[in-house]
């Protein structure tokens, strides 16, 4: 019987080792917490978003990087085969907007219930507080042996690093399965947070904070940098439509957190770029049916000041702001407002544009950006090219998607793909 090491009892961590004892392996998780999955626990805002309903095949227009490395794990084991897994062991499972789904319960602790439970069912050993610091090799260049924190050498025939990226640190993110990944050979790509606030330079940003929006639609605009040349159009990375949040640094949101995917800090050549959010208050509305709106609420008021006058347009936190933006005096009368006056309003509400200067750290990313290079990764089995026995899977991988359940199948189909092949794979 192959003995099969899963670093990390995370999402990827504990699908893993399912699928390998599954497969008969033996298997061991070495988890350097005090418990399992704890940045599931948290995922979702606690309620823990599983995986997401849509057809498997349009889940590669959600994965701005590394789509074409996850064919085989997403067809592998999709998200049919996950909510089969959970429904089938008593976790009830429900489906919400955008295709997400959620635990019926809306506790992510009855997810990770759940996977202790098949774990121990499976006999699988978790070893809680003991840190894998070292991955030995054989001769050869096949794994070994692993060395931990608590249990010292343990010797096994394959070993599956799923220890996650940088996001959220609380949890345990702390790129330790980079450090060991590099120490084997691998590339490690440049790691960034991803589904992650921006800082905007505009301070009416700040004043509005706590102020959400619904059922806008945000343009990201990429500009280049001085060093490069010019663009002939404008570059929109992400064009979407839903929430977004205004807070004490910037925006935040489903839309933002969307749009931060396509973030790129730089050129290939290491030219900064700069990124504008432009913001449409009514998408709903062309340019001339909102001028027409506008003016039917203007005939209705013009008696009334500017400033009195636009209640029916926007949220009340958001009146004073763009009163403020549009340049119109606040105590102007409707009646004297002049047409190009209307018109450049119409335009503000069109297109507010915010200047990003920043993406927010790790503490607030939902997930890292980039990690061990997909290039040197089977894709059909989750081992390294580099080193035989040796596997990964998760967040660790330079691979990420949108919100909505994306990621965390990402991490259940590449967990069981490792899993399954590690367990089958021919002892040396």
């Amino acid at each position: 019987m192959k003995h099969v090491a899963v670093i990390g009892c995370g999402a990827a961590g504990m699908m893993a080792a399912i699928a390998a004892s599954e497969s008969g392996a033996s298997v061991t998780i070495f988890e350097k917490n005090e418990k399992p999955g704890k940045k599931i626990y948290i995922t979702g805002k606690g309620r823990c978003n599983v995986t997401n309903a849509c057809d498997i095949s349009e889940y590669f227009d959600k994965i701005p990087h590394g789509a074409k490395f996850l064919y085989s794990a997403l067809y592998g084991y999709d998200n049919t085969q996950v909510y089969e897994l959970f429904e089938s062991n008593g976790c009830k499972l429900k489906t919400e907007r955008g295709d997400r789904v959620f635990p019926v319960s809306d506790h992510s602790s009855d997810i990770i219930s759940t996977l202790v439970k098949i774990l121990k069912k499976k006999g699988v050993e978790i070893r809680y507080q003991d840190e894998v610091t070292w991955i030995q090799t054989n001769p050869d260049g096949s794994v070994k042996a692993v060395v931990s924190s608590d249990s010292g050498i343990t010797e096994v025939d394959a070993v599956i690093v799923c220890t996650g990226g940088l996001s959220y640190p609380s949890t345990g993110s702390t790129g330790q399965g980079h450090k060991l990944a590099k120490e084997l050979g691998h590339k490690v790509t440049k790691v960034t947070p991803s589904l992650v606030p921006f800082e905007t330079a505009e301070s009416w940003c700040k004043e509005l904070q706590g102020l959400a929006l619904k059922n806008v639609e945000i343009k990201l605009e990429q500009l280049p940098s001085e060093e490069s040349a010019k663009p002939k159009k404008k570059k929109y990375v992400y064009e979407g439509f839903g929430e977004m949040l205004f807070t004490h640094f910037g925006v935040s949101g489903p839309l933002i957190l969307t749009s931060s995917c396509y973030y790129e800090a730089a050129d290939k050549k290491g030219n900064p770029y700069s990124y504008v959010i432009h913001l449409d208050l009514k998408p709903a509305l062309t340019a001339e049916q909102l001028d027409k709106r506008i003016q039917r609420d203007f005939d209705m008021a013009r008696n009334r000041q500017f400033k009195n006058s636009l209640a029916g347009l926007f949220p009340s936190k958001l009146v004073p702001i763009m009163i403020e933006l549009s340049g119109i005096d606040p105590e102007k009368q409707i009646n004297a407002i002049t047409k190009a006056e209307r018109l450049a309003f119409v335009s503000l509400i069109k297109d507010m544009k915010m200047h990003v200067t920043k993406l927010r750290d790790f503490n607030e990313a939902i997930i890292t950006r980039g990690g061990v290079a997909t290039s040197e990764i089977n894709p059909s089995t989750m081992e390294s090219k580099k080193v035989k026995g040796l596997y990964f899977a998760g967040e660790i991988i330079d691979v990420d998607a949108q919100t909505g359940g994306f990621n965390l199948q990402i991490a259940w189909s590449t967990g069981h793909l490792a899993g399954e092949n590690a367990a089958l794979d021919e002892v040396q």
